[in-house]
Order: C-alpha cells, then structure tokens, then sequence
C-alpha cells in the first residue's frame, strides 16, 4: 500500500513553468508545514519517552510508532518535493534510497492503524485478558512485523532491478518517482496487488472491530464508545491515506473543472496526499487521550514547571 511520492508522476507537484516566486513559495510552505508537523510529532515522542507509564502500554507504544513512522514519511517526501526542483533528475542510487523508506513507512501505516484497531477490540470486547493479550513485549515484536511486511513487499522491486536493470541503467539520472526506478511489468502488477491485499485486510480489520465495538457501546459503555470514535477516526484517515489510488482521475478532474490551474492542482494534491495524513495523526490519537494530552501540553509549551516523571490513571 505505497502512498507514497513514488507512486505517480505527480509526485512532488512539479511544473517546469513555476516562474521563481511561486516556486519559491510553493517549497517555503512545504518546509514550513512539514516543521511545523515535525515539531509537534518530536515532542510527542519526547514526552513518551519521559514517562514510563506510556513506555510499558500497549496503546501508546502503538501510537507512538505511528507518528515516528509519519516523522520519517513525512521528511522523505518533502526531501522529494524539494530535490524535484533543486536538481529535476537526480542518479538511480540516489532515487532509490529515497523512496524506499517513504515506501516502507507508508505501507506501515494502514497496518499500524489496524493492529490499534484490534488493541481496542482486546480492551473493550474482552477486558479480562488484556494484560494477557496485550504487553509491551508483543507490541514491540508486532511493530517488527509490521516492518519486517512491508520490507518483504519492496524488497523483490529492488532485486528485480538489480537482476533486470542494465548497467547503465544505475549510473543514469531519473526523475525520481516509483514507476521511474522500479518499471518492470513485474514491479508494477506486483505493486497492484499488494495496494489491494493490503487494503482488503486492513478494511475488514476495520469492519470487525469497529461492529464488535458498536455493540458493546450500546450498552452505554462510555469507554466502548470511545473506541467505537476511534475507530471511525482509524478509517477516516486510512481514506485520507487512500486518496493517492484516486490521484490520476482526481487530477483530470480538476483539470476539467479549473483548466490552466495544473501548477496548483498537483501542489494541492500532494499537500492533502502527503501533508494532510501526517497533520491528522497527532490530533486523532495524541490530542484526544486526556493523560497524554496533560503531559504534551507542558513539553510543547515549554511550561517552567517540570512534570513528573510518574502518572496515576483514575
């Protein structure tokens, strides 16, 4: 599930006819925006790591994950959007080492939102085992899972290149995009299959949990019924995530409706696939979690009063 500025040609909103201003602005917005989510994702993980209560639960080792795994999609990206303009083509070596981590962390997480889908199921649909279910340990060993799947989805790209590519082809200069590097027929069948795969499981993961869920808060459960919200939040941003499957026929879209606008058509399409998503993750999960929220609230505010090292959950 690659979503990724590797996955079309309109990756990084490039238009050779940008006069400088515009280009100008066009980068200054990006790097701002990606500080500025940057920032706040850092000090998120800052205040996890000061606190050994969110270090030994499952929910925020999940979380947390998720916004280190943005922090580094997010800087890939950006690093792509800028070289595009900086450079125009850069060499085949160069091109691949930036995309496969924006490969591998965006198809971390659709993943990532489902198995915190199921830490949800576990703690309302059958509380009892949860200590059981859920640990520190077996997070940390799904998070390699998590890894170790998505490696072995990008992984026979790469040695299809290395066994396929001419020689030549590695010493060249691309415009660096997925289907540029990995352009096989292969690659590209192979891509498809795993965007569905990935997105069939992830779904029904949804799915489930989500109705499981349902009918416990029916009950007036108001803890179920904060995780039935977290889980629509999970599938509004695997749909924010998404929109790079609509991204050729959005394009022509707006190009219908606002011809001679195609600079600012692809600009805003890369900001609401690439910026937007990373933007949701700190409010959907950080935000609305109230001892989390005490916490990160004196960190990012750089507050005079030290917080404790220790918290208690009534």
């Amino acid at each position: 599930m690659n979503f990724t500025p590797g996955d079309s040609n309109i990756t990084t909103a490039v238009n050779y006819w940008d006069t400088f201003n515009m280009a100008v602005g066009k980068n200054v917005a990006v790097v701002v925006l990606g500080i500025t989510i940057n920032y706040i994702n850092a000090t998120m993980v800052h205040t996890f790591n000061k606190h050994h209560f969110f270090k030994a639960n499952p929910r925020y080792i999940l979380f947390i994950h998720l916004v280190f795994n943005d922090m580094i999609q997010l800087t890939t990206s950006i690093s792509l959007f800028i070289f595009s303009y900086a450079f125009n083509t850069v060499y085949v070596p160069v091109c691949i080492l930036l995309i496969l981590p924006a490969i591998l962390t965006t198809q971390n997480t659709p993943l990532n939102l489902a198995f915190m889908a199921a830490e949800c199921y576990v703690a309302v649909c059958i509380p009892l085992r949860y200590n059981y279910i859920c640990t520190a340990r077996r997070t940390y060993l799904v998070i390699g899972i998590i890894w170790a799947t998505s490696s072995l989805s990008v992984l026979p790209d790469v040695f299809m290149l290395l066994a396929t590519e001419p020689l030549q082809f590695l010493h060249s200069r691309v415009y660096c995009y997925r289907d540029a590097v990995f352009r096989s027929t292969y690659s590209l069948k192979k891509r498809d299959a795993s965007h569905i795969l990935f997105l069939v499981v992830v779904w029904l993961s949804l799915f489930y949990t989500y109705f499981r869920i349902l009918l416990v808060a029916k009950a007036a459960h108001a803890e179920a019924k904060k995780a039935r919200n977290t889980i629509l939040l999970h599938g509004f941003q695997v749909l924010l995530c998404m929109m790079v499957y609509v991204q050729p026929m959005l394009h022509q879209l707006l190009t219908k409706l606002f011809p001679g606008d195609d600079r600012f058509i692809k600009f805003a399409i890369f900001t609401i696939n690439q910026i937007l998503p990373r933007f949701v993750s700190p409010i959907v999960y950080g935000l609305r979690d109230k001892t989390f929220r005490k916490f990160f609230k004196r960190y990012l505010c750089r507050s005079n009063n030290r917080p404790k090292t220790t918290t208690t959950i009534s």
